[in-house]
């Protein structure tokens, strides 16, 4: 079976694992570049080219797309929907996981447990927005963010405003959290391949941080998982439409609390952390969801002269 990985990057951990576990099931893995690929739109005309070459018989695409790519990304990957090319995770779904006001909407109208958020536009309604929230510390995060960047904890309501008018002043997009104080700087990263929570693990920030990612000093363990954080994990995933998310969970004194849903997770934390192969889950279940590609009906080879005159006096 042929499948890409759409990647910016071939040297990244996460996309090196998934094309050795592809080749180690004996499938054909190419890496792309989704700014390298061009493509035709036209009614019953998809075309994708790549570096000048078409791009053709690929049963299957994993999208690896960067937040920074994000838009020309998902276009590409659109278009390989169209040319019938199957993906784990739909356009359409890595742009709402992408968006935290939209998924969070999305997740509190399945009733899926989130930490209280507020999201505003006018300076003038700052006080009685932060108000809604209740008393600080507060989290205020950019609706785009990613890898815990654009992330302030705010321990006070002066601190809060400061904030808030800050990133307006930048014109930026963003939402404010509760600060959920009995998780203690950890969450978990539940990794959802299908229908399985396939690996988890505990991330606890650092010293004199908040933030857990174990780029900015977070310390990874394996961790079991409960029915309701499993349950959490897997509904969430589902909401986004994705079949492969890490979603984040914090446990609080409400249960399991969905951080954020994570549509491109990386692998390198997750696998060093619990020592399962994430990425041949990955494959494999990617692999069973490709339909059989319809083959054309094989023509009958013309019969010799021979072999006709046979016949004939038969």
């Amino acid at each position: 079976m042929k499948l890409a990985i759409l990647s910016r990057n071939a040297k990244l951990y996460s996309t090196q694992r998934l094309v050795e576990a592809g080749r180690q099931r004996g499938h054909v893995v190419r890496v792309l570049d989704p700014l390298r690929c061009y493509m035709q739109i036209a009614p019953g005309q998809f075309l994708m080219r790549y570096k000048g070459k078409p791009l053709t018989g690929i049963d299957a695409v994993i999208p690896r797309i960067g937040a920074s790519v994000t838009r020309y990304g998902s276009a590409v990957l659109r278009q390989f929907e169209l040319m019938g090319t199957h993906t784990p995770n739909g356009s359409d779904a890595i742009l709402r996981a992408r968006d935290k006001l939209r998924c969070h909407q999305m997740l509190a109208g399945e009733g899926l447990g989130l930490p209280l958020t507020v999201f505003g536009d006018n300076p003038d309604d700052t006080t009685d927005l932060l108000g809604m929230l209740g008393k600080p510390p507060h989290v205020i995060k950019l609706n785009e963010g990613t890898q815990g960047a654009g992330v302030i904890l705010a321990e006070n309501a002066a601190a809060s405003r400061s904030v808030v008018e800050a990133f307006r002043g930048l014109y930026a997009n963003f939402l404010v959290q509760e600060f959920i104080a009995e998780a203690k700087g950890a969450d978990l990263r539940c990794f959802v391949v299908g229908d399985q929570v396939v690996a988890a693990m505990r991330r606890q920030a650092g010293d004199g941080e908040f933030r857990s990612n174990l780029h900015r000093g977070g310390k990874a363990s394996p961790v079991r998982l409960n029915d309701d954080e499993i349950a959490t994990a897997l509904s969430a995933a589902r909401v986004m439409g994705l079949g492969v998310a890490g979603v984040d969970l914090l446990r609080s004194k409400r249960g399991p609390l969905v951080l954020e849903v994570n549509s491109s997770p990386g692998l390198e934390g997750i696998e060093g952390a619990t020592g399962v192969d994430v990425a041949g889950a990955i494959v494999d279940f990617v692999v069973a969801g490709v339909r059989p590609r319809a083959r054309a009906p094989r023509k009958a080879a013309p019969r010799s002269p021979a072999r006709a005159r046979k016949l004939t006096k038969a």
